[in-house]
Parts: C-alpha cells; sequence; structure tokens
C-alpha cells in the first residue's frame, strides 16, 4: 500500500534522485541577485530537468499557476540583520504545509554553535509532525557555530548528517567535503538519502559540474543549488547540465555542452 509519504517524495525526487532549487534566501538576505523574481525563475526551469524547489510559504502562496515541479515549504528562518543570524526559528508548521498542498516540508539546523538545543528540539518536533501527515522531511544540516573551525571537515559533517537522519528527517542536505572517498562513508553512514548543498556561487560552471559529478559517484542522491543556479546568466540550461549528471551519469565535461 502506498503511503502519503512516499506518494510525495515521487513528486519531489525522480528516480529516486533530486534537482532542486532552494530559493528561500529572501528572509535571510532579501532580494539578492536572481531572486529579484522567484516565480519566473520557477517556471523558467521546470521544463528542464529540474525535479523540485524549496519556497518560502509567502512565495508558494504568491505562484499564480501549479508548478510543474515538487514543492517543498521552507519552516525555518533567520534574519542576516538579527544580531543572532544563525539562530533558525519557526515561520510554519506542518498543518499548515499540508492545507497549502506543499509535497515536502523544508527546516535548516545549525549544529556548533549556543543556539543549537532550540533547532534540534524544532528538528524533533517536526519531524513528529511530517510523520504523523505523511509529510517528508528535508533538513538542511549546517556545521555552523562558535564550536565550528572547518564546516567541511569529513568528521564534522559525517556527525551532521546523522544528526538529521536520527532526528527523522526524509532527506539531508548537507556540504561536500571536497573529496570522493570522505564523502562516501559519510553517505554509508547516513540511513536517508543525502543531497548537497551549492554553497556561494562557483567561480566557473566547470567547478559547480565537477562537485556534482564527484559527489554523485560518491553516493549522493542529488543536489541543491541556490545561488549558482538561479544567479546564473541562464538558469535553464545549467539545471541542463546538473540533470544530465544527476540523471544520465553524464561527465562533467560532456554536461558543459549544454551551456556552451
Amino acid at each position: 500500500m502506498v503511503s502519503g509519504n512516499q506518494i510525495r517524495l515521487n513528486r519531489i525526487l525522480r528516480k529516486g534522485r533530486m534537482l532542486c532549487i532552494p530559493m528561500d534566501h529572501g528572509i535571510s538576505n532579501g532580494p539578492i541577485e536572481g531572486l529579484e523574481d522567484p516565480v519566473s525563475t520557477i517556471y523558467k526551469c521546470e521544463g528542464h530537468g529540474l525535479t523540485s524547489v524549496i519556497i518560502n510559504k509567502g512565495i508558494l502562496k504568491a505562484l499564480p499557476k501549479p508548478t510543474k515541479v515538487g514543492v517543498l515549504v521552507h519552516f525555518s528562518s533567520s534574519t542576516s540583520l538579527s544580531l543572532s543570524p544563525n539562530r533558525k526559528m519557526l515561520t510554519g508548521t506542518v498543518k499548515e504545509a499540508v492545507a497549502m498542498g506543499a509535497d515536502g516540508v523544508s527546516l535548516h539546523i545549525n549544529i556548533g554553535g549556543k543556539e543549537e538545543p532550540e533547532m534540534l528540539e524544532q528538528l524533533g518536533m517536526t519531524a513528529d509532525q511530517c510523520h504523523k501527515w505523511g509529510m517528508p522531511l528535508l533538513a538542511m544540516m549546517y556545521p555552523r557555530g562558535e564550536n565550528i573551525k572547518d564546516p567541511h571537515e569529513p568528521e564534522i559533517v559525517g556527525h551532521v548528517a546523522r544528526i538529521g537522519a536520527e532526528c527523522g528527517a526524509d532527506i539531508v542536505k548537507t556540504l561536500y567535503t571536497g573529496d570522493i572517498d570522505s564523502f562516501a562513508k559519510i553517505v554509508k553512514s547516513t540511513p536517508v538519502p543525502i543531497v548537497i548543498a551549492g554553497g556561494p556561487k562557483a567561480k566557473t560552471d566547470l567547478d559547480i559540474l565537477q562537485m556534482t559529478e564527484d559527489a554523485m559517484t560518491a553516493g549522493a542522491k542529488g543536489v541543491t543549488y541556490g545561488r549558482n543556479i538561479f544567479a546564473h546568466k541562464t538558469p535553464e540550461k545549467i539545471v541542463e547540465a546538473l540533470a544530465d549528471i544527476i540523471f544520465r551519469k553524464v561527465t562533467a565535461k560532456e554536461a558543459m555542452k549544454k551551456i556552451e
């Protein structure tokens, strides 16, 4: 018997893999480059291999028509104007996500700072509600805070990813460690699918495509890239190139042909 969770996961993934644009930056950073009009970016990319987007509830309500891709509503936020920018607070409920027609819920959890306990509680309680409503939960698990010296250190990334799984997330988003071997160990020790974050805007398109190829080789189930897609001069083309790597196992150099 198919569950509600499985039906919704099938909307945000394709063949168990994810190509997602997180576009929740409007609360934390305002209308940054590429997100002046997030709605048009969604429609521009949706027919080019994209599986899902992560947006705040206000943007979901503003959509003039349903999207062709899965939608995860993001329910934890802080702002760059705050005295505690790493302290993510809940901005919605799972019941609200169900009423809005979302296919999943997304939370951002920072591990390694003084705000960590509060965010762990939010993650655990939201996971419980997601389970109750059959709603997939994506946990953005970031090593970030006073105790973190190197956020890409494999042991730390592995610990942070495992926390997301242990607290009940269906998908864990975290940082790529920079090499295939160390990340493969993290994937193996995390009992739910892992997708990687893109981080700051990459210097070249090949850099982001190569990181994608390496992460997929290590066992990642996909990517959630923000600035590296929505701030790209042709977002739909970088999405096509990423889709070639994620779904058709094309190399980064071959995928570059979609952009050049």
